[in-house]
Order: structure tokens, then C-alpha cells, then sequence
């Protein structure tokens, strides 16, 4: 059984409204597509320093229900797992989306959930009283109850809920895993027009997390987005993220982008002197995802941005393309976690 280098680093100050997603806490989200905040961010998560689970997957799933902290209450409630991944779905991918794109975020939020339940019964997180997860989307899988989803589809929540709920019903037994362990299953709302690896995004190889093609991202609305700053305003946030930091001579020369990968992602940059990451600068001017381009001109610092997330495993945005064009959930699975397999649970 193959192990995975945890992703150490933690990004809390990067929670831009947008909580954080996991890597090898067990998926890694984004936030929904038709929003720039809800509960699920592109970045790792803030405890990600547990081993990857080691128990093959038909040990773990004997139980109808999963164990949730509500941190409004402090208390450990019982999901059924079939309410608890209908509420994900809800929380996670737009409910106009194609029933194919829906499945396919169904078993993705069904696998986080179950590799989240063996990583927890293998060592406990003290701060979770014994629960899975919790209802925490700054740090775990974002998921409505059905009042919250009531409140949230409003008028529409018949409609809405009887679709996600006919969806999860034919895949609720579903979930990917590699040698037989539920896989990181990564998602994000919308990449560059290609996905990005985790070792670029988060410093560790994994297998079924590499670059693929998601071209029809770009024709997504909010693909690119920009931002633009006075160099007051640039130099305001830098010096309060590096006290440090020496932003003199021509503003021109202030920032320099070194290195990017394949799909865009900007790994480093020099900014005043001091090397940073792109998730480092992203953090900084709370950007919608770390492929950027800068530009100077008129006395402004303009920042466009491609994509929103981390851009690792399934885009959001290209499964409903894919869906659209006629690929079924499976294809769709298949296509973002390369090498991965569908298998059927208790």
C-alpha cells in the first residue's frame, strides 16, 4: 500500500473567507462555483500532519452514520450517511448543475468522508470529542443540514433538494480509492484550462493527482478576474505580511515572478528582495487561486488571476462541461483521479 508524504506547512492565515480545504486531511475543496466565499477554501488545511490512513477500505464503512461535532452545540451528533453526503453536495456544487457533475461530487464527498472516518479512528483529534469531522467548513468538508439547505435554495429548495437527493440515491454506495484505500479526493471550482499536481500545489507526489486537461474551464464565468492596487496600497499589505521587506526604486521593478508550472500556477516570486510563494501572494491580496499575472502601468499594480482554487484533482466547472457533453459521472471521475477506481461500500 503506497504512502503519502503529509503536507506539513499550514496556511491559517490564508482562510480568506474561504476555509481551507484538505490535502491529505482527506479531499481538498473549494468553494462553490457560483460564489467567491462559502465554506470550503483552496488551500491545505491547518492539521494535516496525520499519517495516511492504513486500513483497506471495506474495514471502515460497517456504520449507516457518521459522527459529527457541532460546534454550535459542542455536541457529537449521528448523521446517516446518506443525509450527510446529500448535505455535502448541497454545500459544495451548484445545484443547477448536470445530475452527471452531481454524482460525480457526490462520490468525491462520500470518499473525503470516509478516508476523514478511518484517519480519525486510527488517531483521534483530541478537538473533535470522538466525532469524524465537524460541521467546521473553515477546516472540514462544507455540509447543510436540511434547514440550512432550505434556507439557502429559499424558493427553489423542493426543486433542488429531490434533484441532489435522486442523484445521491444512485451512487450513495460509491467511493474511489487507490490500493484499496479512499483516495485524496481533491476538487477545486475552476483551473487554468488545466488541473495542477499536488507535489506543484502542496509539496507531495500523489499518484492520481497529476495534470490533466479541463480546457472548457475557460469559457467559465470569472475565469480570469483582476484586481488592482495603488502602490501605497500594494506596499501596505506586503510590509504588514514582512515588516521586513524593502520596496524601493521604480515600482516597476518591485515584482518578479521566477517560476511557474505547466498549468500556470505560479511557484515562487521575488517581491522587494524576499522569495515568495505563490500561495504565499495569493494569501497576501486574498486572490482566487496562485496563476497570476502582474503588470504595472498608470501608477497601478494590476493582478489577473486564472481560475479559482488550488486547481488539484476535479474541477468543479469542467465536470459540468464534462456532463454536458455527454460523459457520465464514472468518465468524469475517471478523467481528474487518474489511476483511481470506483468501488461499492456497505
Amino acid at each position: 500500500m503506497k504512502k503519502y508524504i503529509s503536507v506539513i506547512a499550514i496556511f491559517s492565515c490564508l482562510l480568506l473567507g474561504i476555509p481551507s480545504v484538505v490535502l491529505l486531511k482527506s479531499a481538498a475543496y473549494s468553494p462553490k462555483p457560483e460564489t467567491d466565499s462559502i465554506s470550503s477554501s483552496s488551500l491545505p488545511p491547518t492539521n494535516t500532519a496525520k499519517n495516511t490512513p492504513t486500513k483497506p477500505v471495506n474495514t471502515t464503512t460497517n456504520n449507516e452514520t457518521y459522527l459529527v461535532l457541532d460546534i454550535t452545540t459542542g455536541k457529537v451528533v449521528e448523521v446517516n450517511v446518506r443525509d450527510y453526503i446529500i448535505g455535502a453536495v448541497c454545500a459544495e456544487m451548484p445545484a443547477t448543475f448536470h445530475e452527471e457533475a452531481l454524482k460525480a461530487q457526490a462520490v468525491a464527498s462520500h470518499t473525503y468522508a470516509e478516508r476523514q472516518k478511518i484517519r480519525e479512528i486510527e488517531n483521534p483529534s483530541p478537538e473533535l470529542n470522538g466525532a469524524y469531522f465537524s460541521n467546521d467548513s473553515s477546516k472540514y468538508q462544507a455540509y447543510f443540514t436540511e434547514n440550512q439547505a432550505k434556507q439557502f435554495f429559499g424558493d427553489n429548495y423542493d426543486l433542488y433538494y429531490n434533484k441532489i437527493s435522486a442523484v445521491v440515491n444512485d451512487v450513495v454506495n460509491e467511493i474511489l480509492v487507490y490500493d484499496d484505500t479512499p483516495i485524496i479526493a481533491a476538487f477545486h471550482s475552476l483551473s487554468t484550462g488545466k488541473t495542477e499536481s499536488a507535489k506543484n500545489a502542496w509539496g507531495s507526489s500523489v499518484d492520481y493527482l497529476v495534470p490533466v486537461d479541463s480546457s472548457d474551464d475557460v469559457s467559465a464565468p470569472k475565469y480570469l478576474e483582476e484586481y488592482k492596487f495603488t502602490s501605497e496600497e500594494l506596499s501596505e499589505r506586503l510590509k504588514s505580511a514582512y515588516p521586513n521587506i524593502s520596496l524601493e526604486g521604480e515600482e516597476s521593478e518591485w515584482i518578479k515572478i521566477d517560476d511557474k508550472t505547466e498549468s500556470e500556477t505560479v511557484i515562487n516570486l521575488t517581491v522587494g528582495g524576499i522569495r515568495l510563494t505563490g500561495l504565499d501572494f495569493r494569501a497576501i491580496f486574498s486572490l482566487r487561486s496562485a496563476a497570476f499575472e502582474i503588470e504595472y502601468e498608470n501608477s497601478l499594480f494590476t493582478i489577473t488571476t486564472k481560475g479559482y482554487g488550488h486547481g488539484v484533482g476535479m474541477s468543479q466547472y469542467g465536470a459540468n462541461a464534462m456532463a454536458n457533453s455527454g460523459k457520465t459521472y464514472d468518465e468524469i471521475l475517471m478523467h481528474y483521479y487518474k489511476g483511481a477506481e470506483i468501488t461499492k461500500i456497505n
